[in-house]
């Protein structure tokens, strides 16, 4: 029972992690979307900040924003118009949040099994305590005797 709870420890350690990295796609795939509904508002030679991480930006200008260079995988990239972007980042986004549902499903019933395990291995130890205190036959020393 210890090896299995083992296990299902490290099995919940990777769930957790993966719905971490999950929810870090989705926050980031939101904030395209976002980023591109702002664009959308823009005027031709708009000056904008781009990020280029770290909390760090550069000043450009917008040539257009009709179309946009979209990773699809692989690291390729194509030109795409702004509501196929927006399209595809949303079917993304619900490939993800199904994805996430289904890890948190499976994180749950691990966890239950920890749980279910634990409460055995304490019934046990119990168990084994009143036993030992049973055969031990060690009785209490009577006052002044």
């Amino acid at each position: 029972m210890a090896v299995e709870s083992r296990l299902l420890e490290d099995a919940a350690n990777d769930l957790q992690s993966r719905i971490n990295l999950t929810n870090a796609a989705l926050t980031e795939l939101r904030v395209s979307s976002m980023t591109l509904e702002g664009l959308e508002k823009e005027k031709k030679d708009a000056q904008i900040f781009v990020p280029i991480g770290a909390g760090s930006y550069v000043k450009a200008r917008l040539e257009t924003a009709k179309k946009v260079v979209v990773g699809i995988g692989a690291d390729v990239a194509v030109e795409k118009t702004v509501k196929e972007t927006k399209e595809m980042l949303d079917a993304r986004i619900v490939e993800l949040e199904k994805t996430r549902d289904a890890l948190g499903q499976q994180f749950s019933q691990v966890i239950g099994r920890i749980q279910e395990n634990r409460g055995r291995l304490e019934s046990i130890s119990a168990k084994l305590r009143e036993e030992g205190e049973k055969a031990s036959g060690v009785r209490k020393a009577k006052k002044g005797a």
